[in-house]
């Protein structure tokens, strides 16, 4: 992997444990790029600045390692993802290697994201303890945290737990600037359609 922008030793969580409620059928497996969804988020990961890289499945997960790349991740299975993608981060905090100093989460549906992005974040981040992308039209992922926001993040619930502890960090967390839309990502079969359109645009 890429020598990282920092001194620290940065992790990166990619959530791919979704159940896919409101699509009907698992997302991580959606056709995209020349293979898979989920497999072209964590290939991104894999081009970016991370010294270790985790991903978390849950739902359809024995399908999932059958068919999406996770060559070069540890793999954490997240049984209890049907609570919210807080679950899956507290499940991998318990995987991560003892020296990181830094967690930057990503969607495991949100194929826009690029290593650009992740870069800028964490070269954004200076020594604040949460640091989240701003894009033209607000916030979004990626978000990175420090060490010291690590036990916050293990006692989170529900899907929008992180958006909560960043709430919390608001005066001292950083905004780094991302030229563009928030990235999409995927919960209908409108926004596959829209994501494959956006893919298959002209920048």
């Amino acid at each position: 992997m890429p020598a990282s922008p920092t001194d620290g030793f940065v992790c990166g969580l990619v959530l791919g444990a979704g159940g896919s409620s409101r699509l009907g059928r698992p997302k991580q497996l959606l056709p995209y790029g020349g293979g898979t969804l989920l497999g072209h988020v964590v290939s991104v990961a894999r081009s970016c600045p991370f010294d270790q890289l985790v991903v978390a499945i849950g739902g359809a997960a024995d399908d999932v390692r059958a068919s999406v790349d996770l060559a070069g991740a540890e793999v954490v299975r997240n049984d209890a993802y049907g609570t919210g993608c807080s679950s899956s981060i507290a499940a991998a905090l318990h995987r991560l290697d003892g020296r990181c100093d830094v967690l930057v989460l990503m969607l495991g549906d949100q194929p826009g994201v690029t290593a650009a992005t992740v870069e800028a974040l964490l070269a954004g981040r200076g020594d604040a303890p949460v640091a989240v992308c701003r894009y033209d039209d607000g916030r979004g992922h990626p978000i990175a945290f420090a060490r010291s926001a690590f036990a916050e993040l293990a006692q989170l619930h529900g899907d929008r737990g992180v958006w909560r502890l960043l709430d919390r960090y608001a005066d001292a967390a950083a905004e780094v600037p991302v030229p563009g839309p928030i990235p999409l990502d995927v919960d209908t079969d409108d926004d596959y359609r829209a994501v494959l359109h956006s893919a298959s645009s002209p920048v």
